[in-house]
């Protein structure tokens, strides 16, 4: 079953609740001009003795605690960090796909509560659809151990908006993409939610804050842009194996990001039958690889992870994705324009 066909029965059923007042807990009371901002990271890494830092992106688990079509997400999740030993883990949401959806959150994320090992989320549309309001699910995910993710931001839209440095030459930005929206006119559209000013307002100041550093931005559902990055772009690796779905509505984050020249490369889920890698108008656009389990549609085969490698003082990175069963695919280095165009000459031939 494709992605508009599963929706059809599942997301839109729940978009009514998805606009209700206890779902936008997370919507910023208006902030004071005179509040100056508050420059914490929700986490200041730093390189390895070789230099290198390894970050593990799982999305999509779609976890419902006692349903046993969820087994092989909890053993995704252990899987990865057995075989990739990272030094942050993102998970980019929908972290569950059904009641209890507080319990069934902490138990698949509870591998990473236990593994010693630094962890975030960047909340999903479905993670507030199951009864808990998306306050109350992001309260609790920041109770379990490990999880870095600082409280929301006062006067910022959302709950899972974080920066995560990386020595004094890299950052990760955590937007999170909310729900869903209803817009009211002549008819009614329904579509996924988007990027707010406020969020926007509040990654320009730690952009300028940071000196423009190179970074990456991790949320769940892509942006409108990438519509057109599928028809223009160029394909680096990975599935293309249905049609994106953004929000219908454009947020205007990408042409931040141009402006201020730091975010690399977008990385989302959402897109359970994608696992590609995107060139196109300077940005990556990256899709992890899903890591749920068959409470919900997945064409692509075995669940993994994307996981990426930096190096201090390169802003050249190398990213590639891990199944369950050990496989690797995908190694690309990201960041060298002359080397994708190799890519792209290699995948040609």
């Amino acid at each position: 079953m494709k992605r508009r066909s599963f929706l059809k029965g599942v997301a839109w059923a729940a978009v009514g609740a998805a606009v209700a007042p206890e779902l936008l807990s997370c919507t910023p009371k208006a902030a004071g001009n005179s509040r100056e901002p508050d420059f914490r990271a929700a986490r200041d890494f730093h390189y390895g003795l070789d230099g290198r830092f390894k970050l593990l992106q799982l999305t999509d688990s779609h976890y419902i605690v006692g349903d046993p079509r969820s087994e092989r997400a909890l053993r995704c999740v252990e899987e990865m960090l057995a075989l990739e030993k990272p030094d942050l883990v993102i998970h980019t949401g929908d972290i569950v796909f059904g009641k209890p959806d507080i319990p069934s959150a902490l138990e698949v994320l509870q591998p990473l509560a236990s593994s010693g090992i630094p962890w975030a989320v960047a909340l999903g549309n479905h993670d507030s659809q199951f009864g808990a309001t998306r306050e109350e699910m992001f309260a609790a995910i920041r109770e379990l151990p490990g999880c870095v993710n600082l409280p929301p931001k006062e006067g910022v839209y959302g709950c899972s908006n974080d920066v995560i440095t990386l020595g004094d030459d890299r950052a990760f930005y955590l937007f999170d993409s909310m729900d869903a929206v209803i817009l009211k006119g002549e008819e009614e559209i329904h579509c996924y939610d988007y990027i707010r000013h406020s969020q926007i307002a509040w990654y320009r100041t730690w952009s300028d804050h940071l000196g423009h550093i190179p970074s990456l931005a991790f949320f769940h559902i892509p942006l409108r842009e990438i519509e057109e990055a599928v028809l223009h772009g160029r394909l680096l690796g990975g599935t293309n194996g249905e049609p994106p779905c953004p929000s219908r509505l454009n947020s205007g984050l990408l042409a931040q990001f141009r402006e201020m020249d730091d975010v690399q490369a977008i990385v989302t889920g959402h897109d359970h039958d994608c696992d590609y890698v995107l060139d196109y108008g300077q940005m990556y656009y990256i899709y992890g690889r899903f890591s749920g389990c068959d409470t919900t549609y997945n064409h692509l085969g075995p669940s993994g992870a994307r996981v990426f490698r930096f190096t201090a003082g390169n802003p050249v990175f190398q990213t590639w994705v891990r199944l369950m069963g050990g496989e690797i695919q995908q190694p690309l280095t990201l960041g060298d324009r002359g080397h994708n165009e190799q890519i792209v000459k290699q995948l040609n031939d």
